[in-house]
């Protein structure tokens, strides 16, 4: 590998794996930046992102801009004098000062084949969108969102049984991978630099908490597929009367007979297997093998079956009043 000075910018565990690649690699950063420590739990007390963690732990300097179009923080990244800065779910926008300073530019690991989804959250509208592909872009960065010419894309199959969860782990993988293959050839990467259609561009917007409650009307494969999305963030939910019920794995229903769904509203729950439940929907039915109720853990529909009393029962609906009514 040719010897770059990298500063690195990212804050979650997904940044997390990328640094721990280059330093895997031998491309120690001379400088990571990570967002402010922000306060977590009941107490509120602040914890440090899992990139200052694993910076620190390797005793690198760490800085933790509130903004980075602050003329003095410009100045400190100059003084760096880096030649290239790798940025991977900052959660910040680089203003075009800060883009401008390093002699190779700044390179962005992206969890799409883009120009499809740009934005915040591509791995989960990937899955809720029923893509059957995705992958890793290794784009240079520009002042649009994630509008850069790619360096390298490698693609990845989207299987029927992967949540968001279990995706982000695989394109972890690959973006690991891409990203050491750039950083070791990084300008004939560059020279052959390919602009993005932005006629076939998608974006990705931040997933809102009420995307995550389930609207029954809508389709078993629709719901299977946010149901998988949410998985690693906030599970999927619908109302069980004055609760929250979690799905938490799940699956279209496909024998269940047209006939009995046609005199069923959508959210009628039917107890007719041991080891889960079937949920009418708006198409089809969805099959429940595990679910959650507030304050508890995880548990697979069999074990809740068996609980005394049960608190599922046969017929009673899911979901809001409203819903049932539209």
């Amino acid at each position: 590998m040719t010897e770059l000075r990298i500063c690195f910018a990212g804050t979650p565990a997904f940044a997390a794996g990328h640094l721990q690649a280059l330093l895997d690699a031998g491309q120690t950063p001379i400088a990571v930046y990570t967002q402010p420590d922000r306060p977590t739990g009941r107490g509120k007390k602040l914890r440090a992102s899992p990139v200052k963690a694993l910076a620190l732990e390797h005793q690198l300097p760490v800085y933790q801009p509130a903004s980075l179009r602050d003329s003095q923080v410009q100045e400190e990244f100059r003084q760096l004098q880096p030649d290239v800065l790798v940025v991977v779910a900052y959660g910040l926008i680089l203003p075009e000062e800060i883009l401008a300073i390093p002699r190779l530019g700044c390179i962005n690991v992206h969890a799409s084949l883009l120009p499809r989804w740009r934005g915040a959250a591509p791995i989960e509208r990937a899955i809720l969108a029923g893509d059957k592909q995705t992958g890793v872009t290794i784009m240079q960065m520009d002042a649009g969102l994630d509008t850069g010419a790619m360096l390298l894309k490698q693609a990845l199959d989207i299987q029927l049984d992967d949540t968001g969860e279990s995706l982000q782990a695989k394109l972890l993988e690959v973006g690991k991978q891409s990203l050491t293959l750039v950083l070791s050839e990084l300008e004939q990467y560059q020279s052959r630099a390919e602009a993005q259609d932005d006629k076939l561009a998608t974006y990705a917007a931040k997933l809102d908490k009420s995307e995550a409650r389930i609207d029954w009307q809508r389709s078993a494969r629709e719901i299977h597929q946010q149901v998988r999305a949410f998985l690693g963030r906030a599970p999927a939910w619908t109302e069980l009367g004055d609760k929250r019920l979690r799905i938490i794995d799940c699956e279209p229903a496909g024998e269940v007979s047209d006939k009995l769904l046609s005199k069923l509203s959508p959210g009628s729950l039917l107890l007719n297997q041991r080891d889960s439940f079937d949920v009418v929907c708006g198409e089809s039915a969805l099959r429940v093998h595990k679910v959650q109720l507030p304050g508890k853990k995880p548990v697979s529909v069999r074990d809740l079956l068996n609980a005394n009393p049960p608190p599922l029962q046969d017929g009673m609906l899911l979901g809001s009043a409203q819903d049932a009514g539209q």
